[in-house]
C-alpha cells in the first residue's frame, strides 16, 4: 500500500514537472515573433490537415540567428521519425540562385564575364538557330536567353541522369529559339542547366564539388547538397530526409532524385537555406564582393519590360523577384525565389538591409509555400516596426459593364504561359468573354469573364488584355502586385504548311523514357498529336506547335515552354 501510494506521488511529480517544462519552453519563445510563430503553424498545419502538403519545415533568421525553427508532421511515417529543424528537403528551383552565386564567385575573380557569349565557356553548345550565339551568360541567369525552357525527360524521378550534359546539348543543338536572346524574360530551366556546365568549365571542378567549397563549407550549410534521391544514395551524412507520401492513398515515394542540379536539383533544411538567403545582406557572413552583392540584388529586366499597366516579376540573378512592390513603396527590398519539384514546393524571402530571411519548404507539389512564407515574413516586419500592419478590408466585386466592342478585336486562339492553348470568344447575348481550353482538338468550356472598367473578372482571378509591340496578350495581377502575362495570342500563319504525315488523331509513345522516371513525367510517355480546322498551320502536340515546313514544327510563342521537335529527332514515336 505505501510503495503504490509512494508510484502515485511520484507520477505525480513528474507529471507536474513536465508540464511545467512545456510551460516555460513555450513561454521562452521570444515575444517578438509570436504572430510570425501563429501564421506559420496555423497555415502550415492548414496545408497539412486539407492534403496539400504532408509535412513540413520553417524557419526565420534575424541578424544572422536562427529565432524560430519548426518541423511539421512525420518525415518517416513507418518508423515515427518527426520532421525537425535538421530535416531536408528538396528545394527545386531555389537552386538556381546558388547557381547564379556560383556564377558570380566566378566573375569576381575575373574568370567570367556576365556579359559574354555563353559559347566562349562552352564552345560544344550550338542550335539550329543562328541567334543562339548572342546569348549571354547574363542572359541564361534572369530568363531572357530565348531558350525553349526545360529538357526534362529522364531528369526528374528517382536516380540521378549522370547523361544529362550530353543530353541537354544534343537536344538543343536542333532546337530554336522562342524569341531573340534578351528580347522578352520567359522562366526558362535550360539556360541554369548551361550555367552549371560553365562553372564545371571555368572552375575544373565538378558542380556539387564547387558548391561545397566555396558556398556550403563558408556559410556552414552543413545539411546542403544534391537532391535528396541523390544524397540517400551515395551521402551517409545526409541525415533525416522527409519522405514524400500520396495524399489519396498514403504509399511512400521513393526519394526524388533531380537531375538538373543548376536549375533545381539541391535539397536543404529550411535553417540552411534562410542562411544562404541572409549570405546577400553585406552585413553578415557573406561570401561574394560587394560590387557582387550589387548585381545580385539588381532587377534584370529584358528590353520588353515596362510595358504593361503594372510593374512585371522583377527577375534578378537567379531571383524570382528583386523587390516587392508594396514593401519597395516603404522602402524595405526583398528578394525572393520559389521552388516547386513533383514531390516538394519551397520558398525563401530575405530582406538584405535588415538581415531578416523566411524560409518555408513543404513536402507535395500542392502546398502553399510562397503565400505562407510572404505572410510570415509580413509579420516580423510589422512585430519589428518596419512596415505598416496592413489594413483589414473588404473586397467588393465590381458591378459588370457593358463590353465595349474595341474588345472584340482580342477574340482569337491564345498560348498559355504553361503552353496549352485556349480560345477567348465574345458572347454579346450574355455579355461575356468566354475562355475555352482546347484539348485534343476538342473545346472545353473553361471560365466566363465580365467586364468592367477596363478590366476582365471571373469568380477568382481578374486580367486585362493589352496589345504591347503589335503582339495581344492577357495579363493577370498577382498577389504580390505584379502584372504575369497570362496567355499570348496565337498568329494566324499566313502561308500555312501541311505535315508530311497525318497529325490528327494520332497518338506517340516516348522513345526515351527512363524506368527511374517520376510521375512528374507520366503525362509525356504517350501523347496525341491533334490539328484544329480553324487554326490552319498548328499541330497540337505536346503543346501548340507551329509547322516551319512539310517535316518539322516548332514553338510558336515567347511564352510556350516546349521544345521544337521533329520526326527526325523527335523523342516520340507513333503509336502502332
Amino acid at each position: 500500500m505505501k510503495t503504490s501510494r509512494f508510484t502515485s506521488i511520484a507520477v505525480m511529480c513528474v507529471t507536474v514537472v513536465l508540464l511545467l517544462s512545456g510551460f516555460v519552453c513555450a513561454n521562452a519563445e521570444p515575444q517578438l515573433y509570436r504572430t510570425a510563430r501563429r501564421i506559420a503553424r496555423t497555415e502550415v498545419w492548414n496545408d497539412i490537415n486539407s492534403g496539400r502538403a504532408g509535412s513540413a519545415t520553417v524557419a526565420i533568421l534575424d541578424g544572422g540567428e536562427a529565432v524560430y525553427a519548426e518541423g511539421f508532421a512525420m518525415a518517416d511515417r513507418e518508423d515515427s521519425v518527426p520532421v525537425d529543424p535538421g530535416t531536408v528537403f528538396n528545394i527545386g528551383s531555389v537552386s538556381k540562385v546558388y547557381t547564379a552565386t556560383a556564377v558570380m564567385l566566378l566573375v569576381g575573380e575575373g574568370k567570367i564575364d556576365l556579359d559574354a557569349p555563353a559559347v566562349r565557356y562552352l564552345p560544344e553548345f550550338v542550335m539550329a538557330d543562328p541567334r543562339y550565339l548572342d546569348i549571354t551568360v547574363r542572359m541564361l541567369l534572369n530568363h531572357s536567353s530565348g531558350l525553349p525552357g526545360s529538357i526534362a525527360a529522364g531528369n526528374f524521378g528517382f536516380q540521378y541522369n549522370a547523361a544529362i550534359h550530353d543530353e541537354t546539348l544534343a537536344v538543343l543543338s536542333r532546337t530554336y529559339l522562342k524569341h531573340d536572346p534578351g528580347a522578352a524574360a520567359v522562366y526558362c530551366n535550360d539556360g541554369f542547366t548551361l550555367a552549371e556546365m560553365i562553372v564545371e568549365r571555368v572552375s575544373g571542378q565538378k558542380y556539387m564539388d564547387f558548391l561545397a567549397s566555396r558556398i556550403f563549407e563558408p556559410l556552414a550549410l552543413g545539411h546542403t547538397g544534391a537532391s535528396v534521391g541523390d544524397r540517400t544514395v551515395r551521402d551517409a551524412a545526409a541525415g533525416v530526409v522527409a519522405a514524400y507520401y500520396r495524399p489519396t492513398t498514403g504509399q511512400k515515394e521513393p526519394f526524388e532524385a533531380v537531375s538538373f542540379l543548376g536549375s533545381g536539383g539541391l535539397s536543404a533544411t529550411a535553417v540552411d537555406l534562410a542562411r544562404f538567403a541572409d549570405s546577400f545582406s553585406s552585413a553578415g557572413a557573406h561570401i561574394l564582393s560587394e560590387p557582387a552583392l550589387r548585381e545580385m540584388r539588381k532587377s534584370q529586366p529584358s528590353s520588353s519590360a515596362g510595358k504593361l499597366r503594372n510593374p512585371e516579376l522583377a527577375y534578378g540573378l537567379g531571383w524570382d523577384m528583386t523587390y516587392v512592390p508594396e514593401y519597395q513603396e516603404q522602402g524595405i527590398q526583398v528578394l525572393g525565389k520559389s521552388g516547386g519539384t513533383g514531390n516538394y514546393n519551397s520558398m525563401v524571402y530575405t530582406v538584405p538591409d535588415e538581415r531578416i530571411s523566411v524560409a518555408v519548404i513543404e513536402t507535395g507539389p500542392g502546398g502553399r509555400s510562397v503565400k505562407i512564407a510572404l505572410s510570415i515574413l509580413d509579420a516580423v516586419l510589422v512585430e519589428k516596426g518596419l512596415v505598416k500592419e496592413k489594413a483589414l478590408s473588404v473586397s467588393v466585386p465590381p458591378k459588370p459593364e457593358v463590353i465595349p466592342d474595341e474588345y472584340a478585336a482580342y477574340c482569337g486562339y491564345y498560348i498559355l504561359t504553361g503552353g496549352g492553348l485556349a480560345n477567348v470568344s465574345l458572347d454579346r447575348e450574355a455579355n461575356r468573354f468566354r475562355v475555352s481550353s482546347v484539348l485534343g482538338g476538342m473545346e472545353v468550356p473553361a471560365t466566363c469573364l465580365y467586364y468592367s472598367e477596363g478590366a476582365f473578372y471571373s469568380d477568382d482571378s481578374q486580367l486585362y488584355f493589352a496589345t504591347v509591340d503589335g503582339e495581344q496578350y492577357a495579363a493577370m495581377k498577382s498577389s504580390i502586385g505584379f502584372d504575369m502575362v497570362y496567355m499570348r495570342r496565337l498568329p494566324a500563319i499566313e502561308v500555312p504548311c501541311s505535315m508530311a504525315m497525318e497529325m490528327n488523331g494520332k497518338q506517340w509513345l516516348r522513345r526515351n523514357v527512363k524506368p527511374f522516371e517520376g510521375a512528374l513525367l507520366a503525362n509525356s510517355h504517350l501523347v496525341q498529336s491533334s490539328t484544329i480546322e480553324t487554326l490552319p498551320g498548328y499541330v497540337d502536340f505536346f503543346g501548340i506547335k507551329s509547322t516551319g515546313s512539310c517535316d518539322h514544327f516548332h514553338s510558336p510563342s515567347a511564352i510556350c515552354i516546349i521544345r521544337r521537335c521533329s520526326p527526325a529527332g523527335l523523342p516520340f514515336q507513333r503509336r502502332k
